[in-house]
């Protein structure tokens, strides 16, 4: 496999892992990284790409949905926290709930971005060190 498609497979997954699909990008970029597919920067920039756009595809699904009384856990721990609370984004099964809160509550986009990415680069760095 070439860089060019193990990065184009990369975002994919990456992207994927972030949406309401389960996925393993995670493992995906260990295995690039430890065959030497991809160089270290490039793959952790795309990871980081793919997987903070993914996570504002779920914001989006927030702002998709009618503005009706919730009660959600999620929710609650956005309006607690405002969009520092995507710092944990990553985190599997609850930070696509936090996604899709965050666009529920229509949390300010640019803000919700800067933490989505900050907290999905942190993982894919560690990841990418013990990887490499």
């Amino acid at each position: 496999m070439t860089e060019t498609g193990g990065l184009g497979a990369l975002f994919a997954s990456s992207f994927l892992a972030a949406t309401l699909l389960p996925g393993g990008s995670e493992i995906v970029l260990a295995a690039l990284l430890a065959q030497g597919t991809v160089s270290f920067w490039p793959a952790l920039g795309v990871a980081t790409l793919g997987n903070t756009l993914g996570g504002l595809s779920s914001y989006l699904v927030g702002r998709l949905l009618p503005q009706r009384k919730a009660d959600v856990r999620a929710v609650a721990w956005m309006r607690r926290h405002g969009a520092p609370a995507l710092l944990l984004s990553w985190v599997p099964i609850i930070g696509d709930a936090l996604c899709v809160a965050a666009g529920w509550l229509r949390v300010n986009v640019w803000w919700c971005t800067v933490c989505i990415a900050i907290g999905k680069f942190a993982r894919y760095y560690a990841i990418a060190r013990l990887a490499g």
